[in-house]
């Protein structure tokens, strides 16, 4: 991979993981296993894109998403933004890059504080790193209000005076106040109604435009996805299985995984015939999670090699990953374009 390559990116993840300790015992307690949430991610996220990640709740999604911004501590793996190392940074310049990434929350109710106008809520990260105070301040919240469709001279009322719709817009306001670069939308229109969340899916894709934002943008809703994502990753029991361009993933899913959350889409034709693949069993518990691929426990097509040996990243034509058995050299879908890569992040390294 050249140096081009690595440049185009401004977000590099690899093999990151969060393990969250489970303990036992009073006064002396003591770790007995660990939750893993995320165990050995891998991914890139490019200048200018929208990449998704979809998945069923409980997945690692949202962990994932805080833990790119080092809102909660990776356990292990590496993080690069903007050619930066993030896990090498102290608390101070950690602090300081922050101005670049952001995060819009998932509950706008729960994401505001209820006790402070919404102006002072957006102006906060103005005043916190030095940005501006006074007057300049006030008139770059009005600002910010207008951009995201909220009355300006609504600034000194309260968060429960607004609607759910309203107090998502004023979240993006906030998160668009230090002029990011990356902001991660953690299933900000999955407590909205239906046409309220076009509103807002737009209205981030307006901002996208204008601002040369990238997004990470996390959702279940596979609909939502497919509308604003570039790319598309699909995530399952801490793990990343595929990763490709929206209309391949949703036109030549690869993964058996992303073949069944495919064939779960409505159709508006209810006579039109659908082929549903159905999973049999429970999602495994991500404190135990089964040995070899963490799906083969409900994949119909798992065979033995699936049961012991974990599946390598295969990487195939227009940048298609696919974390499966059966691409791999004996599998039933054996596929010579995709090979094993060296990952972005030792590139980087080798600089």
């Amino acid at each position: 991979m050249n140096k081009s390559t690595i440049d185009d990116n401004l977000v590099i993840v690899e093999d990151l993981k969060k393990h969250f300790p489970i303990k036992k015992g009073f006064l002396f307690a003591r770790q007995v296993g660990a939750v893993k949430a995320v165990d050995g991610v891998t991914f890139n996220i490019k200048k200018g894109e929208t990449l998704g990640l979809v998945g069923e709740s409980g997945c690692g999604k949202s962990t994932l998403g805080r833990c790119l911004l080092r809102l909660i501590e990776p356990t292990d793996g590496k993080i690069y933004f903007d050619g930066v190392d993030l896990r090498g940074l102290n608390r101070g310049k950690m602090r300081d890059k922050r101005q670049d990434m952001q995060i819009v929350f998932q509950d706008p109710q729960a994401s505001l504080n209820p006790r402070m106008p919404v102006g002072e809520i957006i102006g906060e990260p103005l005043t916190i790193f030095g940005i501006a105070r006074g007057e300049k301040r006030k008139k770059m919240v009005r600002e910010l209000m207008d951009t995201v469709g909220i009355n300006p001279d609504s600034m000194n009322r309260y968060p429960h005076e607004f609607s759910g719709g309203q107090k998502q817009r004023i979240g993006v306001a906030r998160a668009l106040a230090l002029q990011p670069k990356l902001i991660v939308c953690d299933e900000p229109v999955s407590a909205l109604d239906v046409s309220i969340q076009a509103q807002v899916v737009n209205l981030l894709q307006d901002l996208q435009k204008q601002m040369d934002l990238t997004y990470l943008f996390i959702a279940h809703d596979l609909a939502v996805i497919k509308h604003i994502s570039d790319r598309i990753a699909v995530m399952y029991l801490g793990k990343i299985v595929e990763m490709c361009d929206g209309e391949d993933l949703y036109s030549n899913p690869m993964h058996p995984y992303t073949e069944a959350l495919m064939s779960a889409i409505p159709i508006p034709d209810p006579d039109a015939p659908k082929d549903r693949i159905l999973l049999e069993g429970d999602v495994p518990s991500p404190v135990n999670p089964p040995p070899g691929c963490p799906f083969h426990t409900r994949c119909p097509k798992a065979y033995d090699k699936c049961k012991t040996d974990v599946p390598r990243l295969l990487w195939g034509p227009g940048d298609h990953l696919v974390v499966c058995h059966l691409y791999d050299e004996g599998g039933e879908r054996e596929n010579k374009d995709y090979v094993p890569r060296v990952p972005f992040a030792a590139d980087i390294a080798a600089e």
